[in-house]
């Protein structure tokens, strides 16, 4: 131990020794520097700076807030807002003042714009409070203790630090065959700022952020085509969940979903988009949105003088405690790949800012939901029944529909329903997954039982607690009564003594067979809740 504490040190005095030969030639000097200002980044800065540490963020753009604020999460989930609000009105038949076709975009895009200025703001005033300095421009590393940040005007600075967080985000993945210059061509950046109000749109790529746009776009009457690479929508959710969403994309809003397909060049003119699939299909739209994957923020960095190499998406490896090869410089959000959601960027953030300045705090963030935010949302966390099945491990399961809530009836918003899966003789939760109104929301109350440990972890805690009424959290209720009826008989060992699952060879009441824990499910496979999303 003594020998590893003399190796840690003479390490340490080497690192300040640099840090100070570096010092005198720069133009500031920063205890830590953390380059991006999204979620990640915002919370590594401001859990350093309430630590008594000199920090500074660098940010590309003019204001703070990353692509996150200005356009990923913020902007499309505000956008998606406006869109059910829009909906509710057009249901109740008092629409009356977005008579024309541009009207509802404009409309959507003011209140997206007002969200996006609001968060801004908040943003700003986290740093400016907290004694954070932020310097505008764009960082590339000259050495393992020195930045350079270069800002619109050309203007150089050199920015000295002992740690650094990379925490710069990512962008929408731009094959080079496809023309994202011409105006009928959006990426999940672009689309925001259309320009005009199509009609028609393609959607190329049906993962999370291609299916939220399809529901906004759709939920203001555009007819939507959505392209998917594979054989069901979304496959890394629960069936039912994937199939709910198909059903009502089809048949409430109109969506045309196309599986199994991939592009095989794209053309566009002044009237519209063609896209040639491989199938030989040729599909014909007013505009064309690519959704089809997002590549890290992590070139022109100067990483390769490090001898840091991001691979092809642009994301850098890290180890446990979120180092790259070069142990004071950390990395974190989409820079390093799935998850690649805001949720969990932000503990990422604080987890490598603890590890750089050596407090306490640090975790690896593992326990994230899903959250999609189509219309209706959805939102999930642990395995699914096809992965549990997979893995043979037993496993019944508790639904409850929303139509049958009162919260829901008095809302209007009876579509969804939640699935909890449980394990029938420890009663141990393993799964939560919803589908509708509040989806995200609701699917955290799951998520603080799943979390406990030992005996803590049961349905049973739906059952004998009391929930208010009306509420959608009384779903919870119902959904683990309706589980806990359908093994009544059929295990006679009390959960209190019931012993381990792993290996046993029985069958589950539903006639699954049981499997070792399967452990965390895949996530979505352009790694993106919005999607990033994802980001977004």
């Amino acid at each position: 131990m003594q020998c590893a504490l003399h190796s840690l040190q003479t390490c340490d005095n080497q690192h300040n020794d640099l840090s100070r030969d570096h010092t005198s030639m720069a133009d500031k000097q920063y205890d830590l520097v953390v380059i991006g200002t999204g979620p990640s980044g915002e919370s590594a800065a401001v859990n350093a700076a309430k630590h008594g540490q000199a920090v500074a963020v660098v940010e590309r753009l003019d204001q703070v807030g990353g692509n996150c604020t200005h356009r990923g999460t913020i902007p499309s989930k505000a956008l998606r807002q406006a869109v059910k609000q829009m909906l509710a009105v057009q249901s109740s038949r008092v629409l009356h003042d977005l008579g024309t076709p541009d009207a509802p975009l404009s409309w959507l895009l003011e209140r997206l714009h007002r969200v996006v200025g609001q968060q801004i703001d908040m943003r700003a005033s986290f740093y400016a409070r907290n004694g954070i300095d932020v310097l505008n421009g764009h960082a590339a590393f000259e050495d393992a203790n020195t930045l350079s940040v270069t800002n619109a005007q050309g203007a150089r600075q050199t920015v000295a630090f002992k740690q650094a967080v990379i925490a710069t985000g990512s962008r929408p993945y731009e094959p080079p065959d496809v023309d994202f210059s011409h105006p009928r061509v959006f990426n999940s950046d672009t689309i925001l700022e259309p320009g005009f109000t199509p009609r028609s749109m393609i959607i190329y790529g049906a993962g999370v952020i291609g299916s939220e746009y399809a529901s906004i776009f759709s939920g203001i009457g555009v007819r939507v085509q959505l392209i998917n690479s594979r054989e069901r929508l979304l496959e890394f959710l629960d069936d039912e969940i994937s199939d709910a969403l198909s059903y009502h994309l089809r048949l409430t809003y109109g969506v045309l979903i196309r599986h199994n397909e991939e592009y095989e060049r794209i053309a566009a003119d002044d009237d519209g988009v063609t896209l040639y699939l491989k199938s030989g299909k040729k599909l014909r739209a007013d505009a064309l949105l690519w959704a089809n994957g997002r590549t890290g923020n992590t070139d022109r960095m100067g990483l390769e003088a490090l001898g840091l190499e991001p691979n092809g998406r642009g994301q850098l490896a890290v180890d446990d405690r979120y180092r790259t090869k070069i142990e004071h410089i950390h990395a974190v959000g989409d820079a390093i790949g799935i998850p690649s959601l805001a949720s969990a960027a932000y503990g990422q953030g604080r987890s490598a800012s603890a590890d750089a300045i050596r407090v306490n705090g640090f975790r690896w963030v593992d326990d994230v939901p899903t959250g999609i935010y189509t219309i209706p949302e959805i939102s999930s966390l642990g395995p699914t029944e096809r992965e549990l099945t997979e893995a043979r491990r037993p496993y019944e399961v508790g639904q409850a529909l929303f139509k049958e809530t009162a919260r829901a009836q008095i809302t209007g918003d009876t579509v969804g329903m939640l699935k909890i899966l449980f394990d029938p003789i420890s009663h141990e939760l393993l799964g939560i997954h919803c589908f509708g109104d509040q989806a995200s929301e609701i699917v955290h109350i799951g998520q603080a039982i799943m979390s406990q440990q030992g005996a803590a972890n049961t349905i049973d805690y739906f059952v004998n607690t009391t929930f208010n009424y009306p509420t959608m959290a009384e779903a919870y209720r119902t959904a683990a009564l309706d589980g806990l009826n359908r093994i009544d008989g059929v295990f006679d060992v009390p959960a209190a003594s019931a012993a381990p699952v792993a290996g046993i060879e029985q069958m589950a009441p539903d006639g699954a067979t049981p499997h070792a824990d399967p452990g965390d499910p895949e996530g979505p496979p352009d790694g993106h809740s919005l999607p990033t999303g994802t980001s977004g």
